[in-house]
């Protein structure tokens, strides 16, 4: 039964963040359940966001996001996040990040710096095109190299070991079991700290940028383990992911129209200037809906983003990766527009914590996009993510190091039982539910919702989740098995907390309720599983 110091449930930027700010006293396991690479951090393209030229101010960041997150941000989360965001920046380069830089006159150099939509400023640090991965990669290697780190690739969390399920009346962390998905066996992961950092639920929609792995699987595991969830409802769509039926998962990055890209319908006309004065400028949730409403409105397929305008030269300095991307599935991106679509990409909400990311259950931290800090309010900025994974991770480590020589008596854990279970021969009903829970959330909770197929799809999901839950208590658990549990349990508390919200804010639209109450400015939707 292994025994760490530190549990952390994902290798992305927020826990190897963690793992890398703990002393190398402290004894840490990382868990992947793909490849460690694997995440929504590898794929991330634009960059991180952060106060670093002389003409922005930590003010304007702050005010950028708050307008952004349409009046439900936590002012405090945001000056906390942004304040620190320099220092995290700094920490990178440290760590080695190969941050594009741009030549002085003097012939010294200094970050280069994009801007995104809703930022005022530039204030975008990246690498290249391909910035997720340089973060992902370096902080990997520098793991690698941490004796007191030890990091397993294709092992996924099933359920924390709480004190309540062990017949306590406190409800505290002990670790977690975990499926070794190449020796299909469970195993014991005991630890005094566990940190949620499996990142977002975007899997829980037919059309995603997200990689295969963004089941939702840590909101759906602290949900289980007692803690509270809030603003599920506001999840978002990137507006430009392109369009072709092999693209899988292949965002544009939103640095494209930072740069000047235009969106224009078939016939080469523009129309973002119509929705918005910033135009291609604007936050994610306008330009998705406006790209959402002109497609349904014309009965077209996608619109078309076309940078075409700026040399070859510019484009492949500043976005060589999508530029292969495009030119592998025949669009050339620097002599013509290429086809896009909106698909989801973030999840704004998820478990609630406080600023040292401390959840509901004693010792279980969330940190990363399966956290609900209320940064990002009612849709998250651009860039703003990868900030909040540096920013987080470096705070739990504190609290951790704060703490780390307090002592609990000893609970024995009882192994994993599967005495009464069998191996299934019926795999075709999971593929089905699986199936079946993507496309209606994308159908009745997607974009642009209605009351009405919001019902449809609570009442479905509650059929499934009865469904899913008897297939779980009866076959022996594999990871497709687990991923389904938790994909149902996540488009569940979407559903249930777009239900609540009676109004259009944000990422939230409905068209019973498509004015913004100001009654519920500073109103999350919260859901307590005891409750629930």
């Amino acid at each position: 039964m292994p025994l760490y110091d530190v549990l952390i449930i994902g290798s992305g930027a927020a826990g190897l963040t963690l793992a890398l700010s703990l002393p190398d006293s402290m004894n840490i396991a990382i868990l992947s359940k793909q490849e460690l690479t694997e995440g929504s951090t590898f794929y991330a393209q634009g960059g991180i966001s952060a106060v670093l030229d002389k003409t922005d101010s930590i003010e304007s960041h702050i005010q950028d996001t708050l307008n952004a997150g349409a009046g439900l941000c936590h002012e405090k989360t945001v000056r906390y996040v942004v304040e620190n965001g320099p220092a995290a920046i700094r920490w990178l380069e440290q760590m080695g990040v190969p941050f594009t830089r741009a030549e002085d006159p003097d012939g010294s150099s200094h970050l280069h710096l994009t801007r995104e939509g809703g930022h005022s400023h530039r204030r975008i640090a990246h690498a290249a095109d391909a910035s997720g991965r340089a973060i992902e990669t370096t902080l990997l290697d520098q793991a690698r190299k941490k004796a007191n780190i030890t990091l397993f690739a294709h092992h996924i969390a099933i359920d924390f070991i709480t004190t309540r399920r062990l017949g306590a009346t406190e409800n505290r962390c002990l670790g977690a079991y975990v499926l070794d998905r190449k020796q299909q066996r469970v195993k014991t992961f005991t630890a005094r700290y566990s940190i949620i950092a499996s990142g977002g639920s975007s899997k829980v929609y037919l059309y995603t940028s997200n990689p295969d792995g963004s089941s939702g699987d840590g909101i759906a595991m602290g949900w289980r383990a007692g803690c509270r969830v809030a603003n599920m409802e506001f999840m978002q769509f990137h507006p430009t992911c392109l369009y072709h039926p092999h693209a899988k998962s292949s965002l544009i990055t939103e640095a494209v129209r930072g740069e000047g890209g235009k969106l224009r319908l078939p016939d080469g006309s523009r129309f973002m200037p119509k929705y918005d004065e910033r135009a291609e400028l604007a936050p994610r949730d306008i330009v998705a809906r406006a790209i959402d409403n002109e497609m349904k409105k014309r009965g077209i397929d996608s619109v078309y983003l076309d940078i075409s305008h700026k040399s070859k030269d510019f484009i492949l300095e500043h976005f060589p990766n999508v530029y292969e991307n495009c030119l592998k599935f025949g669009y050339d991106m620097a002599v013509e527009p290429v086809p896009v679509v909106p698909a989801a990409h973030y999840t704004s909400g998820g478990i609630m914590t406080d600023l040292n990311g401390h959840t509901d259950v004693t010792n279980l931290y969330c940190i990363g996009e399966a956290a609900f800090t209320g940064l990002h309010g009612a849709n998250r900025m651009a860039s703003n993510s990868l900030l909040e994974c540096i920013v987080f991770g470096q705070a739990v480590s504190k609290d951790i190091i704060r703490q780390k020589d307090r002592h609990y008596g000893d609970i024995a854990i009882p192994d994993w039982d599967e005495s009464r279970v069998t191996d299934s021969d019926e795999r075709v009903v999971i593929n089905h539910n699986w199936d079946e829970v993507r496309r209606f959330m994308w159908d009745y909770v997607g974009i642009v919702r209605t009351t009405k197929r919001l019902e449809r799809a609570r009442n479905r999901m509650k059929l499934l989740l009865s469904e899913i839950d008897e297939y779980y208590s009866n076959f022996r658990v594999t990871g497709d098995l687990i991923e389904l549990r938790n994909l149902s349990i996540v488009a569940d508390l979407i559903i249930q907390s777009a239900l609540q919200r009676h109004e259009s804010r944000g990422l939230h639209y409905t068209l019973d309720y498509p004015e913004t109450d100001p009654e519920l400015d500073s109103v999350d939707s919260i859901l307590d599983p005891i409750r629930f």
